[in-house]
This record gives C-alpha cells, structure tokens and sequence, in this order.
C-alpha cells in the first residue's frame, strides 16, 4: 500500500461541551442531534465518503453515548423488525457499519494537540486526518476528500482552511500563505487567535487536517501553552519549518455547530435540504416570516 494513502481518522471527542450548557452536562456534545443525526455521525460519513476505513475517536468521562451510537443494538433491531420498520431496520444496521471503530481515552483535557497524541500508537507510521466533529461542511466533495487529493499529489501535511471576516480571525488559526495556485498555498508559518491588525491573511484552519506521522515527535515535545493545554497549532508551526505543509481552500458551506447560532443555522440549512422535511418547513419559515412582518406593519 502507497504510503501516501490515509486510511485513519482521528475525531477528538473528549471535550466538555461548556458552550452548550446545561444540554452538555450529562450528554456529549458530539450527540447533539443536527436534525435526524448527532452531530459526529456527519462527521464519520465525511471520513467514509473521503476513503477513510479506521475511525479513532479520542473521548472522556460521560461519552459512552458516542461508543453506544456506533454499536449495535440488538433489541432496537428485533423491535423494529417486530414491528416492520424495515427501511428504519436498515438504517440502524448501516451505522455500526460505516467504518472500523477504536476508542482511546483521554484522561485529561489537556488541548487539542494532546487529543491527537493519544491515537499515536493506533496511527503508527502512517498518515492520518483529523477532523474536529463541530465543523459541519456540508460539500459535493466532501471535505477531507479535496485535502486527501492535495496530500497524494503534493505528500506534505495539508490544512483545511476557508477566508473568513477579518473581524473574526481572532477566533482561529490564522495561516500565513504563499500562493501556489487557485485555493492551493505553501503555509510559512501559523498564528493562534491573533487581533485583526497581527493577523497575516483571513484564511483560518477550519477542523480538517492531513498530517504525517512526523507531527507525533514535534506533540511530544511542544509544550502546554494557553490554559496548560497543548496546543496543535504550536506544533504545526514547527513542522511547517522541518518539511513542506500546504493549505487547501476548501469548496463547501461550513457550519460551526459548536456554537449555539452556528448550531442554529446548520440545522435550518440541513433540515430546509431534508427530502421528508423540507417543503414543509419552508412553508412554516414563509408563514412565520409573513407573520413577524404583518406585526412589524402594525
């Protein structure tokens, strides 16, 4: 097998879901429904679509829920085969199905960088993408896929990024580029959550990596930054400057569900495209929207 082919997946899942409290308290974040699907069930039929066969997911304390979702249930099935939900029956069946699963446990939440040092004996001496499960892109091609594509052409760590508002890079990773082609750029350096006026470019990293294994060395040796956490962006930042890495402006409608509007607007967007729910809802949103601007006449 090429060493260039990625295969794994690791989905960080041991935060603590502050941003949504009190739903978070006693259910994962990750297991907030986006519709008719918890919110990393997105995220591993993104990984499927991409070629992806192995699924690490890095979870804490009070996340058996993500486990239990991509088990089977065999009292659910022989309910609804009692009862001929046959189509439904399928469903539930599918999703124990969709890849390989592997659960590592971190102990601490010492930041995302840690996350991703906790899959290293699972990943070994191979490439590997990360996806973080709160960045929702809804694309024709999914996301990883357009990055996994730049990697076997290109054979160095690959950053998902998109422009965003220069308002708002102080909320990421900020990528200092030089442009190789239309979306494609060399990555100089990164800047964590750097103010409008230190910011070097608007093109944020959005929660899609490919990485080679070489990043496990740098994790090991990066030290707690911020809040003690180990920072992912601090060892980026390194090996941009041992090997060559590349950002990829990624094509497709991205929702940032870990925060309570993006959540919001992701799920009027993906439930206006539901088949069974959509017409209908439209018309409830026309309805309202006709509403709220009679009262405003008023």
């Amino acid at each position: 097998m090429s060493s260039y082919t990625v295969r794994k997946a690791v989905i960080p899942a041991a935060g603590l879901g502050t941003r949504f409290l009190p739903a978070t308290k006693a259910s994962p974040k990750e297991m907030l429904p986006l519709v008719d699907k918890p919110l990393i069930q997105y995220t591993v039929e993104e990984a499927v679509a991409s070629g992806i066969e192995d699924i690490i997911v890095i979870t804490g304390r009070g996340k058996r829920a993500i486990e239990d979702h991509f088990d089977r249930s065999v009292e659910l099935e022989e309910n609804l085969k009692g009862t001929g939900k046959s189509q439904l029956l399928n469903q539930m069946r599918q999703i124990s199905t969709l890849a390989n699963f592997c659960y590592v446990r971190q102990s601490e939440a010492l930041g995302l960088g840690h996350a991703v040092l906790c899959a290293q004996r699972l990943i070994g001496d191979e490439p590997f993408a990360v996806i973080l499960g709160d960045e929702i892109i809804d694309a024709s091609v999914p996301a990883l896929a357009q990055l996994i594509h730049v990697y076997k052409k290109r054979h160095g760590a690959v950053l998902g990024v998109q422009n965003v508002p220069k308002q708002d890079v102080g909320r990421y990773g900020i990528v200092t580029p030089k442009r190789l082609g239309k979306g494609l750029h060399r990555v100089i350096d990164l800047v964590e959550k750097p103010s409008p006026a230190e910011a070097p470019s608007t093109l944020a990293v959005i929660g899609r990596y490919i990485l080679p294994p070489e990043i496990f060395p740098i994790l090991r040796k990066t030290k707690p930054g911020k809040n003690g956490e180990i920072q992912l962006t601090d060892a980026l930042k390194e090996l941009a400057k041992q090997s060559p890495m590349y950002a990829h402006e990624v094509v497709g409608l991205r929702h940032d569900a870990g925060d309570k509007l993006g959540f919001l607007i992701a799920t009027v967007e993906f439930a206006l495209k539901n088949p069974s729910l959509g017409p209908e809802f439209h018309e409830y949103l026309a309805t309202k929207m006709r509403a709220t601007a009679g009262m405003r006449r008023a």
